[in-house]
């Protein structure tokens, strides 16, 4: 009978279950599914939600049409930069989102349908196993916005390409394709459009038909070292980047994102 309790209804956030498999789908497709205030709270909820959901086994996290998600909302962002006092409160949901994530006993399987991008693609990059359709970018370009990359990518990164790497793609702000971020381990999966639901759809339906408890107490054990490195790290991470958003290289980066041009940096606050 529990398992007929419908899942709660959001705004920017669309959940549907079908048997035993939970779909969280990022839904704001007229904007690439780009994140304001209102999705970071859903956001730092619904995982919570996924976790005591009894009636799913695994959950797909994925983006509405054809993006998943192009990180902040540009009003959003150039709201904050010039509210630098709002960062307290959405750097308190940035942990719940990732630490909720983290705490996920449930595998947790992204479907990246589309482009990635800052804290899109620490979404995708918390996820437990990541499938990326062959024409999406993924990467974290917080410096070329003037910010440190405080919100989970600082973390997750050198977990999965070693720091070498981590720090050239997270100091340049450089976006991967999908097959060279398969390449070298950031995504496990560069498929083309046409195989990406066949793909997703058997790695779930593997997992539905394992041993659940095995299966997730597996996960949490893989999870514990990785939980420790971003509780280690999140608190300083945001703390840079609250420091960081009320520079003058956070506002000319915004500014010149709004008029389309290249940063000029290294103007004094």
């Amino acid at each position: 009978m529990s398992e007929q309790i419908a899942p709660p209804e959001y705004q920017y956030l669309l959940l549907e279950r079908s048997a035993r498999l939970l779909t969280i789908t990022l839904n704001r497709p007229e904007l690439l599914n780009a994140v304001n205030l209102k999705m970071l709270q859903e956001l730092s909820e619904v995982f919570t939600f996924a976790a005591a959901d009894p009636g799913s086994d695994v959950v797909v996290l994925t983006g509405a049409e054809r993006a998943f998600s192009a990180g902040g909302d540009l009003d959003h962002i150039a709201g904050n930069a010039a509210n630098p006092e709002q960062f307290e409160y959405e750097a308190q949901l940035a942990k719940r989102i990732v630490f909720s994530m983290l705490d996920l006993e449930k595998p947790l399987i992204c479907r990246l349908n589309g482009h990635a991008v800052g804290l899109g693609a620490t979404l995708a990059l918390m996820c437990d196993i990541i499938f990326a359709v062959d024409t999406a970018k993924i990467g974290d370009p917080h410096v070329a916005l003037g910010l440190v990359a405080g919100d989970g990518g600082a973390a997750i990164w050198p977990q999965r390409i070693g720091f070498g790497r981590a720090k050239e793609f997270l100091l340049t702000g450089e976006l991967l394709t999908a097959p060279r971020a398969a390449e070298i381990g950031l995504i496990n999966y560069s498929i083309p459009a046409q195989e990406l639901d066949a793909a997703v759809e058997a790695l779930c339906n593997r997992l539905l038909n394992g041993a659940t408890k095995a299966i997730r107490w597996t996960k949490v054990l893989i999870n514990l070292e990785l939980k420790r490195i971003v509780h280690a790290l999140m608190d300083t991470g945001l703390a840079y980047e609250a420091l960081s958003a009320n520079s003058a290289d956070h506002r000319e980066g915004v500014q010149a994102l709004i008029e389309k041009r290249k940063p000029v940096f290294g103007k004094k606050d």
